[in-house]
């Protein structure tokens, strides 16, 4: 059969969770045995998150072969388990650098160039990329509000497209919030009227309506959406704020039967749904049976939750496999710079060390890092946590005075991470990183290697610095343990320490590879070791 089309639309206002019901309609669809892959189109003129603050933005996402992107990717590749690509995240700026790099080609064969054809013409282009043989359905969603200028585009190149595939083969879901005014004891359906109206307007008629909410529908609600929104009240659908865990939306969304809807509108058939794998996972999140435990994640950009969305994730589902309920604690890498680590950390089970780039609260994690090694606390150190680790080490155990980073200070006399030969020169910030999947071989009988259970993985990188070669016979000498590297032995990508319950640092980042039924090995394992820790 040829693909089918699903593409998600926002409206009134922003962050009401697109990106989680586009991957919860994923997981209901794969489960009823359709074949998906996912898109995420970005209204933004970068031509990806890269260069973006994590407080602009959130994490920057990296894909299998080295894109970086969009958050809402992880909730795709969470959710459904399917690996995003390339394809699967296209901004403004990606769109229109094509569409110059054609002109200045004379692709446009003298043409003027305009919004409409050219621009939407390469945002067709970019949904199109996502169809193939291997693929029943695609889900695109439309990044902003309806009503945005930046949006207006792929609005119009989504309202083309439906078009061209003719009636069965797309459809449109908008997902809306319904408010309460607590002062009035009310809820409002205006806000979603005049947000359907805008698509209206422009030619999109919305099929779903899903609507957030922060208390049920009476019935009067659904009929007012439904006559005004021009929508049949049974595709009306309620999306409450679930009570523990976002994992908890796809089993809610069922229960209203959206998956059959959104079938049945696309003339396919429903097929029987296999959740046990999910409700078994949910079962054991829910009701963990080996008690509670608290991890410290020490960080720089902590008062951004979404800074470490995939950090934050992974850990549940860590503790998922270890059966625990899971505390974080999450502290600002600079705290402990003021107050000391003893205090900062005190009764934390394991603490963990993320990424980050820049030297503004390093001090704060290598100190985080020195009390989790002598304090014999599990550790887990990624991308910047390791190479803090490595710093740690050099410093307090080796004996290296001064030993750092050349991206923190320059005139190092240990530089004990290094640029690589070949990023010596590159000026660019943007997608110039070491970026995307590589292979690691590991050491037998390291905690590395028991985690993983095998000799050979790939991991997901995003980093500029590097483990410098020249230091590792000295440190190896220290009792530090390269226990991951390159095939070829010359990069260093993961690194442990005897004789400590679990201490474990890589310079890849394991949290996107986890999911809630596929929890990443690493992240199992530092969870059960802080489970088993006793102070």
């Amino acid at each position: 059969m040829s693909c089918k089309h699903i593409f998600v639309t926002g409206g009134v206002v922003s962050s009401l969770g697109k990106g989680l019901t586009a991957a919860s309609i994923g997981l209901l669809l794969k489960q009823r045995g359709y074949r998906i892959r996912m898109q995420k189109l970005d209204p933004y003129l970068n031509v990806d998150p890269g260069t973006m603050s994590p407080y602009q933005h959130g994490e920057v996402y990296v894909t299998e072969d080295g894109r970086e992107t969009d958050l809402d990717l992880g909730h795709y590749e969470r959710f459904t388990g399917i690996p995003c690509d390339q394809h699967s995240n296209y901004t403004t700026g990606r769109i229109y650098g094509s569409v110059i790099a054609r002109e200045r080609a004379g692709g446009y064969l003298g043409k003027t160039v305009q919004v409409i054809p050219h621009v939407t013409d390469e945002i067709k282009r970019a949904i199109r990329e996502i169809e193939d043989d291997q693929t029943d359905i695609a889900i695109t969603e439309i990044g902003g509000t309806a009503g945005d200028i930046e949006s207006q585009p792929y609005l119009e190149a989504i309202r083309q497209y439906h078009h061209e595939l003719g009636p069965g083969n797309s459809l449109f879901i908008h997902l809306t919030l319904v408010p309460y005014i607590r002062a009035a004891g009310e809820m409002k359906t205006k806000p979603s009227q005049q947000s359907v109206g805008i698509l209206r307007s422009i030619g999109i008629v919305p099929e779903l309506l899903i609507c957030r909410c922060e208390r049920p529908f009476m019935a009067e609600h659904r009929a007012k959406l439904a006559l005004f929104c021009g929508v049949r009240p049974e595709h009306v659908i309620e999306e409450c704020d679930v009570a523990h865990t976002i994992y908890e939306v796809p089993l809610d969304l069922q229960k209203q039967g959206v998956d059959v809807k959104i079938l049945k509108l696309l003339e396919l058939s429903p097929r029987s749904p296999d959740m046990d794998e999910w409700n078994g996972m949910l079962e054991r999140l829910l009701n963990p049976p080996n008690g509670e435990i608290e991890i410290a994640v020490v960080g720089k950009y902590i008062t951004l939750r979404d800074a470490y969305k995939s950090i934050y994730e992974a850990l549940t589902h860590g503790a998922v496999a270890a059966g625990v309920k899971l505390n974080v604690r999450m502290l600002e890498s600079e705290e402990i710079e003021a107050s000391g680590a003893a205090s900062k950390l005190a009764g934390v089970q394991g603490v963990l060390v993320p990424g980050g780039f820049g030297h503004r609260g390093v001090e704060g994690k290598i100190a985080a890092i020195r009390y989790a090694r002598e304090q014999k606390i599990p550790f887990f150190g990624i991308c910047l946590g390791m190479q803090c680790a490595v710093i740690e080490f050099s410093r307090n155990v080796c004996g290296l005075e001064d030993a750092n980073s050349t991206e923190l200070a320059p005139g190092t006399p240990h530089p004990v991470i290094s640029l690589l030969d070949e990023q010596r020169d590159v000026t660019d910030m943007g997608g110039t990183m070491r970026l995307g999947a590589y292979p690691c071989c590991l050491k037998p009988d390291t905690q590395a290697r028991a985690a993983y259970g095998c000799a050979e993985i790939r991991e997901r990188h995003r980093h500029r610095y590097e483990f410098n070669p020249a230091y590792r016979e000295r440190l190896e000498a220290g009792g530090l343990v390269v226990s991951g590297a390159s095939p070829d032995g010359h990069l260093v990508e993961v690194v442990e320490l005897r004789g400590h319950p679990w201490f474990v640092a890589c310079q890849y980042h394991p949290e996107f590879k986890s999911g809630p039924v596929a929890p990443h090995p690493l992240f199992a394992a530092f969870v059960t070791a802080a489970r088993q820790f006793r102070r």
